[in-house]
C-alpha cells in the first residue's frame, strides 16, 4: 500500500476494504421509500446479500432512516422539501411521510438490524448531517464506508460527497443502489465517477475484495 507521512493511502478496493477499516451503510431502505420505486425489491435483496456478506466477514453494518418532523416542528426548509417531494403548492397541504413509529418509516423486513448493528435517523439527505455516524466511524478507526440503498440521486450522492469531505473513503456499490429516476441515477454515477474521490464498484467485486481476492474494480456499472 502507498503511504504518505507514515499514513496508508488506499488505492485499490482491496486496500480500502482491509479488515478493521471498513463499515457498510445501508441507506434509507425504508418501507415507504422502497415502495415508491420499481427497483425496490431487487435493491432490498442486494442489500440483504451485502449485509449478510459483511456480517460473515465481521464488517460493522449501519443503517440510515429518513425521519419527518411533525408539522408543528417543520420549519421553512423541511416544508419546502416536503412540498417539492409531494408536488403541492401550499404548505398547508404537506403531510409528513416518515413520522417515527409509522409503517413507512420502518426498514424493510428483510433488513431488520441485529442487536449489534445501529440505525442512524436523519432529517437531511446526507447520512452524516445531524447524526453521530462520523463520530462512530472515527471512534472505531474506520476509514472506508461502503454504501448501498436508495436513492442514488437524492441522498446517496450527498452522503458519498460528504464522506469524502470528511476524509472517509466512500465505496459506492453501484448495482446495489436504486434510483427514483433511472436517468437521474445515471447522471449521479457519471458525476461521481468524474469527480473521482469515490471508489465505484459492484456487488461481486466488493464481496471478492472482502474475501481478499483480486478484483478489477473501480467499475463499469
Amino acid at each position: 500500500m502507498h503511504s504518505i507521512h507514515g499514513l496508508p493511502v488506499a488505492i485499490s478496493l482491496e486496500e480500502a476494504c482491509g479488515r478493521g477499516r471498513l463499515a457498510l451503510l445501508i441507506y434509507d431502505m425504508q418501507v415507504g421509500i422502497c415502495s415508491q420505486v420499481s427497483c425496490g425489491p431487487a435493491i432490498t435483496e442486494a442489500c440483504r446479500r451485502l449485509r449478510d456478506h459483511c456480517r460473515a466477514a465481521g464488517v460493522p453494518v449501519a443503517y440510515s432512516r429518513h425521519l419527518s418532523l411533525p408539522v408543528h416542528w417543520m420549519g421553512a426548509s423541511q416544508t419546502r422539501t416536503a412540498m417539492a417531494w409531494q408536488r403541492v403548492d401550499n404548505p398547508a397541504s404537506v403531510k409528513p411521510w416518515f413520522l417515527r413509529d409509522t409503517a413507512g418509516f420502518e426498514l424493510a423486513a428483510e433488513l431488520t438490524p441485529r442487536d449489534d448493528e445501529f440505525v442512524f435517523d436523519k432529517l437531511a439527505m446526507s447520512a452524516f448531517e445531524g447524526t453521530p455516524l462520523q463520530f462512530a466511524l472515527r471512534d472505531r478507526g474506520i476509514t472506508t464506508l461502503a454504501i448501498c440503498g436508495i436513492a442514488l440521486e437524492i441522498g446517496i450522492e450527498p452522503t458519498v460527497r460528504h464522506a469524502a469531505d470528511l476524509g472517509i473513503v466512500p465505496v459506492l456499490i453501484a448495482d446495489a443502489c436504486g434510483a427514483g429516476s433511472e436517468e437521474a441515477g445515471q447522471r449521479t454515477l457519471d458525476q461521481l465517477r468524474f469527480i473521482g474521490d469515490a471508489m465505484m464498484t459492484n456487488e461481486a467485486a466488493f464481496c471478492a475484495a472482502l474475501n481478499g481476492a483480486p478484483s478489477e474494480t473501480s467499475l463499469s456499472a
